[in-house]
């Protein structure tokens, strides 16, 4: 009987044309019902940016998913480019991201991380996955302007610390 690969999340090689892949099939899945002016999905030239690190989680050589962190000064932080392959969704491909991220954050005194994700249901299990790891919703913040289309969250990593969700 084979046995599973292990999970493995390392820094995201944009150079990597499964990586590109993937995160062309987040932005399509991102735009595909929105106005493209709602959507704020980084695509590959996005997250190239100084400011901006991303993640692959792997099985082996399968890519199950990715996320990124943008740092927007100040000790706050934006998740940014979260999203499972399709193939690897309902398996915690997601939180353990989202653990991650949360995880850097804190490891480098990150105090606050907001996001932005879309309304509409598509991103309804999105919405869930952050909500079950401490983000709430809040205001429009870091120059994006109040959409219908738009979901705002944020996480309070001061307030408690030594959370590990």
């Amino acid at each position: 009987m084979a046995t599973k690969p292990r999970w493995e999340i390392v820094s995201g090689d944009l150079a990597d044309p499964r990586i590109i892949r993937l995160l062309e099939t987040h932005v399509a899945a991102a735009t595909a019902d929105m106005p493209r002016e709602s959507c704020h999905a980084l695509d590959v030239v996005g997250l190239q940016q100084a400011d901006v690190r991303l993640w692959a989680l792997w099985a082996g050589a399968e890519l199950l998913g990715v996320g990124a962190l943008k740092d927007l000064g100040d000790g706050h932080g934006e998740v940014k480019s979260m999203h499972t392959a399709a193939a690897a969704r309902g398996q915690g491909v997601g939180a353990a991201m989202m653990r991650h991220i949360l995880a850097t954050a804190r490891a480098e005194g990150f105090c606050r991380l907001s996001l932005e994700t879309g309304g509409i249901a598509y991103f309804a299990a999105a919405r869930r996955l952050y909500a079950a790891h401490g983000f709430v919703a809040c205001g429009p913040f870091a120059g994006y302007i109040p959409d219908p289309n738009s979901v705002f969250m944020t996480h309070d990593l001061a307030a408690d610390p030594a959370t590990s969700t």
